[in-house]
């Protein structure tokens, strides 16, 4: 079996044409250009390069951004205070606060804080609320809204296929599992403590891989032209490699996601997505 590739910088890089064209109408109109503001604490140097991509993109579409950046010491109230400003700022229209924060930061209070309609990480309970109960028009975690743009893009069915999801996280496994099941799919989310869990996975007409283990998964894991998503990412001493080991996948999946270069790319491209989809909703009442 020839295994497709899903490019995801491809498709990133046309969500983020179509989302230049939609800015660039707004402004057009007279509208104020959107904006989104990063709250970044301390000095990870991972969170550090996530930022600056972030910056990089939302130039790509014209779309303002500014990062507010605080110091390794500061405390949740600190934060909670610097967030209740740009709730009450109409000139910016996404917030997000970079994770990880140190850890005398209240991260749970710390989220709460943002308001539902600027929250364009999809992480505030109302946003996770709206999504598991299929009410309202949430701003849903990026990722795995970025997963579902991907399958669809690529011609993908959904409806009625057999999916699993390994990972239970609230930033992706659980997202991912309400965004299938939306879609019609059937649902299996397998985790840390499951039994066998290699037995659902080759039942799995779609697999998601985001447990967070360097080639976890392999051919011998998947069924025949199952549809392979892997979210995760790690530095080896052979390189960047994702939770499925990709080489003895491929001639087995009938699609599936490189890493680096497939789910990576996307996350941001749905981050820029949400800012523009609260903006839309504030400014065009």
């Amino acid at each position: 079996m020839e295994t497709k590739i899903i490019d995801g910088k491809k498709i990133a890089r046309e969500i983020r044409a179509e989302l230049k064209e939609r800015i660039a109408a707004h402004v057009a109109a007279g509208r104020p250009t959107p904006k989104m503001t990063v709250i970044l604490v301390g000095d990870d140097p991972a969170s550090q390069v996530y930022v600056a991509n972030k910056e990089k993109a939302c130039g790509w579409i014209r779309m303002e951004s500014e990062t507010l950046r605080m110091p390794a010491s500061t405390t949740t109230e600190e934060v909670i205070a610097a967030i209740e400003q740009l709730n009450q700022d109409e000139t910016v229209h996404g917030i997000l606060v970079q994770l990880p924060v140190p850890e005398q930061i209240d991260k749970a209070a710390v989220l709460k804080t943002i308001d539902p309609r600027k929250d364009v990480d999809g992480f505030h309970v109302i946003n996770a609320g709206q999504l598991f109960t299929g009410t309202g028009d949430p701003l849903v975690a990026c990722t795995p809204s970025g997963i579902i743009q991907m399958l669809k893009r690529s011609g993908i069915e959904i409806t009625g296929k057999n999916c699993v999801v390994a990972g239970r996280s609230n930033i992706v496994g659980k997202p991912m599992a309400m965004l299938m099941m939306n879609e019609n799919a059937t649902v299996t989310v397998i985790h840390t403590r499951t039994k066998d869990d290699r037995e659902f996975i080759k039942n799995a007409d779609i697999f998601i891989s985001a447990v967070g283990r360097p080639k976890r998964f392999t051919g011998d894991d998947i069924k025949e032209g199952a549809v392979v998503i892997d979210v995760g990412i790690h530095r080896t001493e052979e390189g960047l490699c994702g939770d499925c080991d990709y080489e003895s996948m491929l001639g087995k999946a009938s699609y599936i996601t490189p890493v680096p270069g497939g789910v990576g790319p996307m996350t941001i491209a749905m981050l820029l997505s949400n800012c523009l989809k609260a903006y839309e909703g504030q400014i065009c009442q």
